[in-house]
């Protein structure tokens, strides 16, 4: 079984209030009589399904092409959190025992990639601490950011800054039942640049 947990890329797509939104222009087109359809891409890098590069949040860390592809492809977990709208995700609120070296985070809480809604929930900081104590290479969620949207200090971001921690955000998990699976979430190579757009997709594992 073979599940898509990545948002469509279009101009609807909602992004962080002020980056920049989908956009295709096409340079070429079969139906103007051209020999191909040609595209150009402009879009924030942080579009939808999206891992962040520790230089997004570290001064001096590293970019996104330098990133081991281990963090993005292996087992994981997906576990839901009952939290509200706002509120900050703790060890608490997650019900299952957690097993896998990668977790994905589902809160409810940004049900609608098309729809932004300023209150989805985060991770508390503790949360990335214990869990990168565990053995932990990769936390995602269903949400743009592991911080609140009003966040200036962005106290979560900055633990996994601290335990090279990977980070995938604005996944979908609302059709995905909770249990283990294998991610495979790899980012682009971009040179310089502080995140990555991914098709991230679940396999089932053999029980």
């Amino acid at each position: 079984m073979l599940y898509d947990i990545t948002p469509v890329v279009s101009p609807r797509l909602g992004v962080w209030p002020g980056d920049t939104i989908p956009e295709r222009s096409v340079l070429l087109d079969l139906a103007r009589g051209d020999s191909v359809t040609l595209s150009t891409l402009r879009a924030t890098v942080h579009l939808g399904a999206h891992a962040d590069a520790p230089n997004h949040y570290g001064q001096g860390a590293a970019d996104i092409a330098a990133r081991s592809l281990h963090h993005y492809l292996g087992p994981c977990q997906v576990v839901r959190a009952a939290v509200g709208r706002g509120g900050r995700v703790t060890r608490a609120m997650i019900s299952e025992p957690l097993t896998e070296p990668r977790i994905l985070i589902a809160t409810g809480t940004f049900p609608d990639p098309e729809r932004w809604n300023p209150d989805f929930a985060a991770l508390d900081p503790a949360l990335v601490d214990e869990l990168a104590a565990a053995g932990v290479v990769l936390i995602g969620i269903d949400t743009p950011s592991v911080d609140t949207q009003d966040s200036k200090d962005l106290p979560a971001h900055r633990r996994f800054l601290a335990h090279d921690v990977a980070i995938l955000e604005g996944i979908v998990l609302d059709r995905v039942p909770s249990g283990r699976y294998e991610l495979i979430a790899l980012p682009l190579r971009l040179e310089g640049f502080d995140a990555s757009p991914v098709r991230a997709v679940l396999r089932s594992l053999p029980s």
